[in-house]
């Protein structure tokens, strides 16, 4: 048995021995993922998985198989931070999912380990960092929405979702940094309101993403 920490709450559960996993990613077939295989195979990984996708695709089958097997007392271990997350906030987001279900995660360039101290004190300054990019986006929105009322863009009832916040949200979308729920809880509508938006404007049906955080 080996205690697993809450990193929310700081209480100590007892977990049966678990695994080491390993995930690859590459971002092209021309790219060749052996020197992450080697690091992995050298760290001790029970089984590698890997992917060949950009950072920014969202579907990652061989990510997807691996969350599906992780249990706890497991560990997910990747070659360098960027292999599993496309953004800070989308990464702290897995490290979270990871978390709720008592895995642990190594990084082996940045040396972080999740179940030390260390690796958690990582993981909190990391979050802190997220939540403030979040909140410099907000802010950025705000006065620019701000800039533009003083510009005279007002008059009649507009809808929920136009102009400048139409135009940001589809460029957050784009990015795909953050699910259609976040846009909105920024923009500060409904995630229903912001997907009727951009269907309206693209005549397409965007895809719902799933919230990382919730993955099982």
């Amino acid at each position: 048995m080996c205690p697993f920490t809450d990193l929310r709450t700081g209480s100590d559960t007892f977990l049966s021995m678990g695994h080491d996993f390993g995930y690859a990613r590459v971002s092209t077939g021309d790219q060749d993922a052996r020197l992450q295989h080697d690091a992995l195979t050298a760290a001790g990984c029970y089984r590698i998985f890997t992917d060949t996708a950009s950072g920014l695709l969202e579907s990652r089958p061989e990510l997807d198989k691996l969350l599906d097997q992780l249990r706890p007392g497991d560990t997910l271990v990747v070659w360098r931070l960027d292999r599993l997350g496309r953004s800070i906030r989308h990464l702290i987001d897995q490290l979270a999912g990871l978390q709720e279900r008592g895995v642990e995660f190594r990084s082996l360039q940045e040396n972080i380990d999740t179940s030390s101290s260390g690796g958690r004190l990582i993981f909190h300054i990391f979050a802190s960092l997220a939540e403030f990019e979040r909140d410099l986006i907000r802010e950025r929105i705000n006065a620019g929405l701000e800039a533009a009322r003083a510009r005279g863009r007002t008059g009649g009832r507009p809808p929920s979702l136009s102009g400048d916040k139409l135009r940001t949200a589809r460029k957050l979308y784009e990015q795909k940094d953050m699910t259609v729920a976040q846009i909105g809880e920024i923009l500060g509508v409904s995630r229903t309101t912001v997907y009727r938006a951009l269907r309206k404007e693209t005549g397409v049906l965007p895809t719902r993403q799933k919230d990382p955080s919730k993955s099982t």
